[in-house]
């Protein structure tokens, strides 16, 4: 795992403009894991440095902006982008070729599960951007309601975990993508539940005015 110290260190050195340009930078592939990097900056809130809700604030910016400089970046430049250097070493021909299917068969939902898939986001965002999959609003929509689940959480976990440290640290190795899984998997059986409630009605008829769904009036 990551050394969480070293973040720490330099958080406590640096403040706000750290955590933000690490997190930044995470969105372009920088070999540090955001979920440590958030973990941290709420470790050094909790410790008195920084106020936390603050944090949290910058912490989603800094994640976000990363994120939405790398679809554009793929928008702009197309499959271009692709033979950048850097690029190339990130998004392979084979893991961009498994993205394009999962795209296929899961449709949005790959990029809002990318905030939870650590090492993919940059290549799932990135790819998202070359092939315009969806537009910029509907990209940010989406990773912004994923980080709204996941930033907040790994920020205030650092916060109330700052005094134990090590116990935090084993946890979050254990259990990282455990609970963000259960997170995910809660937040798409709510999804589901209501798209199935909404078609039973659609197909019984009820809405609001009194035909079937189809256009045809139904029979007082």
């Amino acid at each position: 795992m990551f050394e969480i110290q070293s973040l720490v260190n330099f958080y406590e050195i640096y403040g706000y403009i750290a955590v933000f340009g690490v997190l930044l930078l995470c969105g372009f592939g920088l070999p540090v894991p955001e979920d440590i990097s958030l973990v941290a900056g709420g470790i050094i809130s909790g410790m008195g440095y920084t106020d936390v809700h603050l944090m949290t604030i910058i912490a989603m910016t800094g994640v976000l902006i990363g994120d939405s400089t790398v679809y554009n970046l793929g928008r702009l430049f197309g499959e271009r982008f692709l033979r950048l250097r850097l690029v190339a070493r990130i998004l392979t021909p084979t893991r961009y070729n498994t993205v394009l299917r999962r795209f296929e068969r899961h449709g949005r939902w790959v990029i809002f599960a990318a905030r939870f898939m650590p090492g993919l986001r940059t290549p799932i965002f990135a790819t998202a951007g070359i092939t315009r999959f969806v537009g910029f609003p509907q990209f940010i929509s989406i990773d912004g309601f994923a980080a709204l689940i996941s930033v907040p959480f790994w920020v205030y976990l650092g916060y109330f975990g700052a005094h134990e440290r090590e116990t935090l640290v084993r946890w979050i190795t254990r259990s990282q993508f455990g609970v963000l899984g259960l997170l995910v998997a809660i937040f798409a059986a709510v999804l589901v539940s209501t798209y199935a409630r909404r078609r039973i009605k659609a197909t019984a008829g009820i809405n609001g005015n009194g035909d079937d769904g189809n256009g045809n009036t139904r029979p007082e």
